[in-house]
C-alpha cells in the first residue's frame, strides 16, 4: 500500500517490482536466524533504561555510545538507528541509480519502520512474558490483522517530504511505546472475563493443528483497542512512503523510470547468506 503513496515518477519502478517487494520485506525477518547483528534491529527496549527513558534517551547514536556501550545498545535494541542507517544506504542506491539497492533497501526499510509502529517492539515485556500474558506479542500482530484486516483502510495519501529524519522515527518511537500500558492493561482485563476454553482454539494450519486466541477473544481485545492496531499499521504505510520519498528527493530526484522489473534471481540472492550484510561502514556501527 506504501507504493500507492508516491509520485508519477517512482510509482513505475516500485509498481513494476511491488512482488519482489514484498517478498523482499520478509528478509529481515528470515536473517535474524542466520545473522546475529540483524536481530536489534527489529526492536528497541527503551524501558530498560529507565521510565522516563523515551524522552529522555540520547537520539544519536555517538552520543548514546558514549552514555552506554555498544554491546549495551546493541543487547537492547536498535531499531530508531537502523531505519536511518537503511535511509542513508537507500539515499546513496538512488544517487548511484542501483535498482538492485533501491529495492533492496526500500524492503528493509519498510520492515524497520513497520515493527517500529508496534508498542510490544519498544518494551523488554514483549510478549507480556513478565506479566503472565506469554503470546500477546502474535495477538496483537498477527492474529488481530489476521481477522481484522480486510475491513481496514489503508488509502493514507500521498508521500511527505521529512525534515528530519531522527526527530520524525523518535516521534514514532515515543508514541509507539506510550500505548504499551494500555496494550497489557486492556488484553489482562479482558483475560479475566474469558474461560480458558473460549479465550483458546484450535485452529488449522496445513496438515497441523495449533492452539491460538479464538477469534471472539481476538475480536473482542480489537473492540477494546479501539482501532489502535488499524492506525498504527495506516501510520506505518504513510511513514514507509514518507521514507522512499524523502529518500529519493535527498538524492536528487533522479529519473527511475526506466528501471527494469528485477527477476526472480535477485530474490534468490537477497536469501544468500553472503548477501545479506548490510554495509554499515559509514554509519558508524561497527567504529
Amino acid at each position: 500500500m506504501a507504493i500507492f503513496t508516491l509520485p508519477q515518477e517512482m510509482i513505475l519502478f516500485y509498481k513494476n517490482n511491488m512482488l519482489l517487494l514484498e517478498e523482499a520485506s520478509v528478509q529481515p525477518d528470515i536473517r535474524r536466524y542466520v545473522m546475529e547483528e540483524e536481530g536489534p534491529r527489529h526492536y528497541i527496549d527503551i524501558d530498560v533504561y529507565g521510565d522516563s527513558a523515551v524522552f529522555t534517551f540520547p537520539r544519536k547514536w555517538s552520543v548514546a555510545q558514549e552514555v552506554y556501550s555498544r554491546d549495551t545498545l546493541l543487547a537492547n535494541g536498535i531499531i530508531p538507528w537502523a531505519i536511518l542507517w537503511t535511509k542513508h544506504e537507500l539515499t546513496a542506491a538512488f544517487k548511484q541509480g542501483n535498482d538492485a539497492g533501491i529495492l533492496r533497501y526500500s524492503a528493509d526499510i519498510a520492515h524497520y519502520i513497520a515493527d517500529a509502529h508496534v508498542p510490544l517492539h519498544t518494551t523488554i515485556n514483549y510478549n507480556g512474558q513478565f506479566t503472565g500474558q506469554e503470546g500477546i506479542h502474535r495477538l496483537w500482530e498477527t492474529r488481530i490483522p489476521e481477522i481484522e484486516s480486510k475491513d481496514y483502510t489503508f488509502w493514507v495519501g500521498k508521500a511527505t517530504y521529512i525534515a528530519d529524519t531522527e526527530v520524525r522515527i523518535w516521534e514514532v518511537i515515543e508514541s509507539s511505546h506510550l500505548k504499551v500500558d494500555s496494550v497489557l492493561q486492556i488484553e489482562n482485563q479482558l483475560s479475566e472475563s474469558f474461560s480458558e476454553d473460549r479465550k483458546y482454539a484450535y485452529r488449522k494450519t496445513g496438515k497441523t493443528e495449533r492452539r491460538d486466541y479464538s477469534e471472539p477473544y481476538a475480536e473482542a481485545y480489537a473492540a477494546l483497542l479501539r482501532g489502535m492496531v488499524e492506525r498504527q499499521m495506516r501510520a506505518s504505510v504513510k511513514l514507509i512512503g514518507d521514507f522512499w520519498f524523502t529518500c529519493w528527493v535527498d538524492a536528487g530526484q533522479p529519473d527511475i523510470t526506466d528501471f527494469k522489473i528485477l527477476s526472480d534471481k535477485y530474490l534468490d540472492k537477497l536469501k544468500k547468506k553472503d548477501s545479506l550484510r548490510i554495509p554499515l561502514q559509514r554509519t558508524g556501527l561497527h567504529n
